[in-house]
C-alpha cells in the first residue's frame, strides 16, 4: 500500500468541506465523554457537570437516531482530527426552522475562527440542502467569543431572556439570535443543490 493510500484511508468521510474545517456524520468511537465533561468547554453553555461513559453512549445513541436533529462531527482540515460536534436541533420541517448548536471540544482548536466557519457551513446546510428559512440559537451574554463568531457567520440578535444564567458570581442574560435564508449566501452547497443545466 502506497503512502497516498494510507492518507486516503485515514481521511474521514465528510459532507461539507470548508476552508479550515469539514463536517461529517457522527461516529460512535469519538471522545464525546471528554468533550462534554470538560468544564472549559461546557461553561459557555452553563452545563458544567461530569458525564459518565454510559451517559456519553446514551448521548450518541439519542442524537444519532433522532429524526428531528442533524448532527455532524467537526474535523480540522489540516490534520483531519475531530475537534467537536455541531448540529441542528428541534427541526420543524413544516415551519422550515431549526435550532443551531456547536461544541468545539479540543482546547487547541479554539480561537482560530473555526466556530464562525462551522456556523456558516451549518447555515448553508440548513438553507441550501434542507430548505429551511429560519435558524436560531441561544448564547449566554458572557460568551463573548461565541457572540462574535455567530455575528460573523450571519446571526443577528432577536431577543433576550434577562438574568437567567449564573456565572462568576453574577446573573447574565441569555441572548437569542437568528438568521434567515433571505439574508444568507451559500458558500459551498449552491454548487451541489442546483438544477441540472441543459447539455449542448
Amino acid at each position: 500500500m502506497s503512502e497516498n493510500d494510507e492518507v486516503k484511508k485515514e481521511t474521514p468521510f465528510v459532507n461539507l468541506i470548508g476552508e479550515s474545517v469539514s463536517l461529517g456524520p457522527l461516529c460512535r468511537h469519538l471522545p464525546y465523554q471528554r468533550w462534554l465533561s470538560d468544564f472549559t468547554t461546557t461553561r459557555t453553555v452553563g452545563k458544567s457537570r461530569p458525564m459518565t461513559q454510559e451517559q456519553a453512549v446514551a448521548w450518541y445513541e439519542r442524537h444519532a437516531t433522532n429524526e428531528r436533529e442533524a448532527w455532524f462531527v467537526i474535523y480540522e482540515r489540516a490534520t483531519w482530527n475531530p475537534i467537536g460536534v455541531t448540529g441542528l436541533m428541534d427541526i420543524d420541517a413544516e415551519n422550515r426552522r431549526a435550532e443551531f448548536g456547536i461544541i468545539i471540544g479540543e482546547p487547541d482548536a479554539r480561537g482560530k475562527g473555526y466556530g464562525t466557519e462551522v456556523a456558516r457551513l451549518m447555515l448553508d446546510y440548513a438553507f441550501t440542502a434542507r430548505g429551511f428559512h429560519n435558524v436560531w440559537l441561544t448564547v449566554n451574554a458572557y460568551n463573548l467569543a461565541g457572540l462574535r463568531a455567530y455575528e460573523k457567520a450571519g446571526f443577528r440578535a432577536c431577543g433576550r431572556r434577562r438574568e437567567c444564567r449564573f456565572m462568576g458570581g453574577k446573573l447574565w442574560d441569555q441572548i437569542f439570535m437568528d438568521c434567515l435564508a433571505t439574508d444568507f449566501t451559500s458558500p459551498v452547497l449552491h454548487h451541489i443543490f442546483a438544477p441540472d443545466q441543459p447539455r449542448n
